[in-house]
């Protein structure tokens, strides 16, 4: 990293710190201390800055982003279509830098090492565009981060105007982290072991408990991918939600039909009240996160064996009560 780079990344990490202000106390010394520097390498600008005659050196620059199955015609449509130049026109506009979020990855990467030290997290970040392909923003491995910068020009933007709003919704950059939380939880959180409805959501639970131990100074409603409405509504009716699920008997049910109800991502979850249109979706998730909290300030318990406590044992275990 040149040493502008360095102090603008620096700057941003500063920046960052100050403005979640007494937030900042919640990371361990111990953790900012880890040496850790991620190399962020703008092919999306790359890929933009370059011609027909220039792509022969950036295939030999970049082999594993040109997979040998599409010709050279494809990549030679990419760099002259109009549209394409627009999407990474836009992407140059709302990601002229990428020093905050490279801060923020480099705290996240911190915190995976501290909690999970035998655990490798990348050293390289490559931002790229994908054609939108939203349902695969990021893709973590563990000596690399791709991201899919045109999968977080905002909800409102003009690119998403065909997408669902709860799908657009999830395309913001302030969710970017977030996303690579989850891929890295997808690692270490085991399967549900039951097929039971709590299970599913302790589950998930266990992944957003994840984020608040990895992303100590995001909001919860980040956490989550929730407006702040959304996330006030959750709060608001936390009680009621439970006591739904607690008097139509759906904790232990194996009803594959809870999931879309509950748990997938939607406009909404599915009660089949009134209040559904006011609701967020995944609002299971919201509950089993509830579960595992209770659980952890209940019980003097390690990480490890968190993650790997049946959903089930986690719940009864949890003694998880809904604030009135």
């Amino acid at each position: 990293m040149r040493p502008a780079a360095k102090f603008l990344a620096a700057l941003a990490a500063f920046a960052l710190l100050a403005r979640c202000g007494d937030a900042a106390n919640g990371v361990k010394p111990e953790v900012l201390a880890i040496p850790l520097s991620l190399e962020v390498d703008r092919f999306d600008l790359a890929f933009d800055q370059s011609s027909p005659e220039g792509l022969p050196d950036l295939k030999a620059a970049y082999p594993y982003l040109f997979p040998a199955q599409f010709s050279d015609s494809v990549w030679l449509h990419l760099l002259t279509d109009t549209l394409q130049q627009q999407l990474r026109a836009e992407v140059k506009k709302a990601f002229p830098e990428f020093d905050p979020y490279q801060a923020e990855l480099e705290l996240l990467f911190k915190h995976i090492r501290y909690y999970f030290p035998q655990s490798r997290v990348p050293e390289k970040v490559i931002t790229l565009t994908n054609n939108v392909d939203y349902r695969k923003r990021v893709y973590l491995t563990d000596t690399l981060l791709l991201i899919g910068l045109d999968s977080y020009l905002g909800p409102d933007h003009e690119f998403y105007g065909n997408f669902s709003r709860y799908v657009a919704q999830e395309l913001d950059p302030r969710l970017l982290v977030g996303d690579v939380a989850d891929q890295f939880a997808d690692r270490v959180v085991p399967l549900p072991r039951e097929r039971s409805f709590v299970s599913r959501m302790v589950y998930y639970g266990k992944a957003l408990y994840l984020k608040d131990l990895l992303m100590p100074l995001a909001p919860d409603s980040v956490k989550i991918g929730y407006r702040a409405d959304q996330w006030q509504w959750a709060l608001d009716n936390e009680g009621q939600i439970w006591r739904y699920f607690v008097e139509r008997e759906l904790l232990y049910s194996t009803d594959q039909g809870l999931a879309p109800r509950f748990l997938d991502p939607a406009p909404f979850s599915k009660f089949r009240l009134e209040l559904d249109n006011e609701s967020p979706g995944r609002i299971g998730r919201y509950m089993g996160w509830q579960i595992v909290r209770a659980f952890m300030e209940r019980n003097d318990v390690g990480l490890d064996e968190m993650l790997n406590t049946p959903g089930e044992d986690l719940f009864r275990r949890a003694n998880y009560k809904p604030p009135k």
